[in-house]
């Protein structure tokens, strides 16, 4: 059996390997670069034997499909649009929280009466009537445009692959409509586009995706399985805060807390004495004063760095994924 390590495809520089360097950070596994920018292959601390590859991303995407690295850090526009049947070949382990941005059609302003996909489609099946060709439509994703169409029943339109500023594509003539990303939509409406109100195609933002066709070999799988309790404690951590009260009946004032969705990780046993709660972060103040109405007169709240539980929701569903057998 082979004992291949895990390989982790990070993007190799911009704001997205700056927020994807400070999310394994957070795990307490720091992405290690050894000679600097310069060197494409690294590690992460605390972790010995998984191999960090910097690439574009481009370059995840294409080496996640085809199983030359076990783990990527891509957006999940860039997997729909360039992974042939995404759901068969890759797992989406979990959204990372940045990178956000949508995938949306977008018309000219001067489209008045164009507000909905159905509209676009009434100006696709009268385009080649009135101006001797079919409607253009701009675009680097054009896979996801085809298939967004396709639902819309809208087929009588024109792909023009895109290699630049797609925004620009209207102003100077070259499609009547776009296909684009957009963060803000301010770009869209500098150039005088408007976003179709039912155009968004895919809300997309950074995701930790596995790749179904890697080799992985036992080892991988232990790697990955220890990657991911750190990343599933400190995403746990991040999202509640520790509350601790003395009590004069722990049970009660459990079960008085119970309805904010807290949970007592240590137990609550009858009598009097400290109860510890863990408690989702925007529901704290509730939770002290539910506590204070029990009789607590101190109530302390501090944050946690991680949370480890004994069951990884997130390692389970990708180990649900991979091929049985070891």
């Amino acid at each position: 059996m082979s004992e291949t390590n895990l390989v982790i495809g990070i993007p190799s520089k911009g704001r997205l390997q700056e927020n994807t360097n400070e999310f394994f950070k957070r795990a307490g596994l720091p992405v290690l670069q050894p000679g600097g920018a310069r060197n494409y292959r690294g590690q992460l601390g605390g972790l010995p034997g998984v191999e960090v590859a910097f690439l574009s991303a481009s370059e995840i995407t294409k080496e996640i499909a085809s199983g030359n690295v076990h783990f990527g850090v891509t957006g999940l526009d860039l997997v729909q649009e360039t992974i042939p049947g995404f759901a068969e070949k890759v797992h989406l382990v979990t959204e990372l929280g940045f990178g956000f941005a949508d995938v949306v059609v977008a018309v000219p302003m001067a489209w008045i009466d164009t507000a909905a996909m159905a509209d676009v489609a009434d100006i696709a099946a009268e385009f080649r009537r009135r101006h001797g060709h079919q409607l253009r439509v701009a675009t680097k994703y054009v896979n996801l445009t085809r298939r967004f169409f396709a639902e819309h029943g809208i087929s009588d339109y024109r792909i023009v692959e895109s290699l630049g500023a797609t925004e620009g594509a209207p102003a100077s003539g070259a499609a009547e409509a776009i296909v684009d990303i957009t963060t803000t939509g301010s770009t869209l409406a500098a150039n005088n586009l408007k976003i179709i109100a039912d155009g968004v195609i895919l809300k997309s933002q950074a995701h930790l995706v596995a790749g179904l066709a890697a080799d992985w070999s036992a080892t991988a799988r232990a790697q990955a399985r220890a990657i991911l309790d750190r990343v599933a404690a400190e995403a746990t951590a991040r999202s509640i805060r520790e509350v601790r009260a003395h009590v004069p009946d722990r049970s009660k004032a459990a079960a008085a807390a119970a309805r904010f969705g807290t949970v007592s990780p240590f137990g609550s046993s009858d009598g009097a004495g400290m109860l510890t709660l863990h408690v989702p972060t925007k529901l704290v103040a509730d939770v002290a004063t539910a506590l204070r109405a029990e009789g607590a007169p101190v109530v302390a709240v501090r944050t946690l760095e991680y949370v480890f539980q004994d069951q990884n929701r997130l390692a389970d569903a990708l180990e649900a994924r991979l091929a049985p057998g070891l």
